[in-house]
């Protein structure tokens, strides 16, 4: 697994290891899986190009193949959104980028948000992969606006 980024709050091992520790739980045991922490402009391109969405976002998750246990993947998350995210919400970048790379890599392995139900899940998975990988003063924005 590799990580793409410069910024200081890349926690490059823990970010590899919540992704292994999701995807391992899901059943998988090959493949590779690319995890790029981008700025903000290259989300934005990238979201629009695959997506069609014409605006940025903070992450982004693409499965390239699976086949069983087997998975080629790529999760894309943006550096400069956690930064900024996290100053809103009063927490660290280390943990929001930790977030939308957990929400990424739930993507991969059959977790959705499209409806109220599917949301809910990813939040409560959210969550629970937060406790686990994060400092347990930190909490989780996302659990938190869910509930309201």
């Amino acid at each position: 697994m590799c990580v793409q980024y410069a910024a200081d709050a890349v926690e490059e091992e823990r970010l590899q290891s919540v992704v292994r520790a999701i995807v391992a739980e899901a059943g998988v045991t090959s493949g590779e899986i690319s995890l790029a922490i981008v700025d903000d402009a290259t989300i934005h391109r990238l979201n629009r190009q695959y997506l069609e969405h014409d605006y940025p976002t903070d992450v982004l998750s693409f499965v390239l193949e699976r086949e069983g246990d087997r998975l080629e993947a790529e999760i894309v998350a943006s550096g400069q959104t956690a930064e900024r995210e996290a100053a809103c919400h009063d927490w660290d970048t280390a943990s929001e980028l930790l977030l939308y790379v957990i929400h990424g890599a739930l993507h991969l392995v059959g977790y959705d948000d499209q409806t109220v139900e599917d949301t809910k899940e990813m939040r409560r998975q959210e969550a629970r992969w937060l406790a686990t990988w994060n400092d347990a003063k930190s909490k989780s924005r996302r659990v938190e606006k869910s509930k309201r």
